[in-house]
């Protein structure tokens, strides 16, 4: 199960079960994809087929919804 957090500019913010307890959320977009970790700061874990520009925007758009990210982890992740 993927739970999809939102979508915006192309691309959809998702969490996957049960893959590591470390804080992060999963990215898709249209030519790749990329996970970011939350903790201890936002930074790219990893990525595929994204642009700089891309991975870019998608590191803008995880901290601009950071709180949001935060809250759907622990909603999904409980304890």
């Amino acid at each position: 199960m993927s739970p999809t957090i939102f979508r915006e500019g192309g691309f959809r913010f998702y969490f996957f079960s049960r893959e590591e307890p470390r804080m992060h959320v999963h990215v898709q977009g249209q030519n790749g994809e990329a996970k970011f970790w939350l903790e201890p700061a936002i930074e790219v874990a990893q990525h595929t087929g994204l642009s700089r520009r891309e991975i870019s925007e998608v590191q803008r758009l995880v901290q601009e919804h950071e709180n949001d990210i935060r809250n759907a982890w622990h909603k999904h992740f409980p304890g």
